[in-house]
C-alpha cells in the first residue's frame, strides 16, 4: 500500500514538472520563431519606415513651419498654417469638389459593378470575354484613360458629340466638366469593384437558389432575399474603398483638364489644391498643413466605417 502511494505521489510530482517543461519549450520555440521571422519582416519594415512613416512625420513637422520648396527660412510658426487653412475659401471649395465627386461616383460605381457582375455570372457563352472586357479598363494607366476620354469629350473632334449628335462643351463648361470626369472614372475603375462582386457571387452556395426555386421564388425574390443579403459584406467593402479612393481623386481630373483647375475652378480637387500650394506657390509648410487636415478626414471616414461595421456585426449576433 505504501509503495503504491509513493509511486502515485511520484507520478503526481513528475506530471506538473513535465507540463512546465513543455510550456517552457513551447515558449522558447515561439521566441525563436519570432526572432527568425523578424528577419523576413525587417526589409518591409525598413521600406515602410523610409517611404511612409518618415515622410508622414516630416510632413506633420513641416505643417508647423513656414517652410518653402527651396528649404530656406524654415522657422516654427505653431498653428498659423492650420488657422489659415480653416479660413481658406479655396481649400473648402476644393474639398467640396472632392466630396461632390465622391457622392456622384460611389453610388453609381457600386450599382454598375453589381449589375455587370450579375451579367457576367449568368452568361453561359463567352464568359471569359465579358469578364475581360469589364475588367480590362482598370489595367490602363490613369494618363492613358484620361487622354483617351479627353479626346472622346472634345467638342470639335470627339466621338461622343458626333455619335449622339450634340454639341456639349464637356470640358469647357463648369456644368459638364465634373460629369465628364465622373463618366471617365466609372469606365476606368469599375473593373475592380466588378471583380470583387463576381468573386462574391461565385461563393454563394447553389443549393440556396435551388431551395428557393422549389419554394416558388422567382428571379427577383431570389436576388432580393438571397443574393443581396449574401453580398452585404462585400458591398460595404466596395463602398468603403470607393469613398477613400474618390476623395483622393487627382490623376484623371488633371490629365483631362490639362493640369488646370477646370472651367471657373470647378474641378480643382483637394489633392490638386495641395499640389498647387506646395509646388506652384512653393508653400510647403501650408501644403503640409492642409495635407494633415485631409489625412484626418480620410482617417475619420475609415474609422467611421469600421465602427459601423462592428456595430452591425454585434447587432446581427
Amino acid at each position: 500500500m505504501m509503495a503504491t502511494s509513493a509511486q502515485t505521489g511520484a507520478r503526481t510530482v513528475v506530471a506538473p514538472a513535465r507540463t512546465r517543461a513543455a510550456a517552457i519549450g513551447a515558449t522558447l520555440r515561439r521566441g525563436q520563431g519570432l526572432q527568425h521571422g523578424g528577419w523576413f519582416v525587417a526589409p518591409f519594415l525598413a521600406l515602410f519606415a523610409l517611404f511612409v512613416l518618415w515622410p508622414l512625420l516630416r510632413g506633420v513637422y513641416l505643417s508647423f513651419t513656414d517652410a518653402n520648396i527651396t528649404g530656406d527660412g524654415e522657422s516654427f510658426i505653431g498653428l498659423d498654417n492650420y488657422r489659415e487653412a480653416l479660413k481658406d475659401p479655396l481649400m473648402w471649395d476644393a474639398l467640396g469638389h472632392s466630396a461632390y465627386f465622391t457622392l456622384l461616383v460611389v453610388p453609381c460605381i457600386t450599382v454598375l459593378a453589381f449589375l455587370l457582375a450579375m451579367l457576367a455570372h449568368h452568361i453561359e457563352h463567352g464568359t471569359w470575354l465579358w469578364r475581360l472586357c469589364f475588367f480590362a479598363p482598370f489595367l490602363l494607366p490613369s494618363t492613358v484613360a484620361g487622354n483617351l476620354w479627353q479626346w472622346l469629350f472634345n467638342p470639335g473632334t470627339g466621338m461622343i458629340n458626333h455619335v449622339f449628335g450634340i454639341e456639349t462643351p464637356w470640358l469647357t463648361d463648369k456644368s459638364y466638366a465634373m460629369l465628364a470626369i465622373v463618366i471617365t472614372t466609372l469606365w476606368w475603375t469599375v473593373g475592380f469593384s466588378f471583380l470583387l462582386y463576381l468573386a462574391a457571387l461565385q461563393s454563394i452556395p447553389d443549393h440556396l437558389y435551388e431551395a428557393a426555386k422549389l419554394d416558388g421564388a422567382n428571379a427577383w425574390h431570389r436576388m432580393v432575399h438571397i443574393t443581396l443579403p449574401m453580398l452585404r459584406n462585400i458591398t460595404g467593402l466596395v463602398v468603403a474603398l470607393q469613398i477613400l479612393a474618390s476623395l483622393q481623386v487627382f490623376d484623371q481630373a488633371v490629365v483631362m483638364l490639362d493640369f488646370g483647375p477646370g472651367p471657373e475652378n470647378s474641378t480643382r480637387t483637394f489633392v490638386q489644391y495641395t499640389l498647387e500650394e506646395g509646388f506652384t506657390s512653393y508653400r510647403v509648410g501650408y501644403a503640409s498643413a492642409i495635407s494633415v487636415i485631409f489625412f484626418v478626414i480620410i482617417a475619420t471616414v475609415a474609422l467611421a466605417r469600421m465602427w459601423l461595421l462592428r456595430n452591425r456585426e454585434e447587432g446581427a449576433r
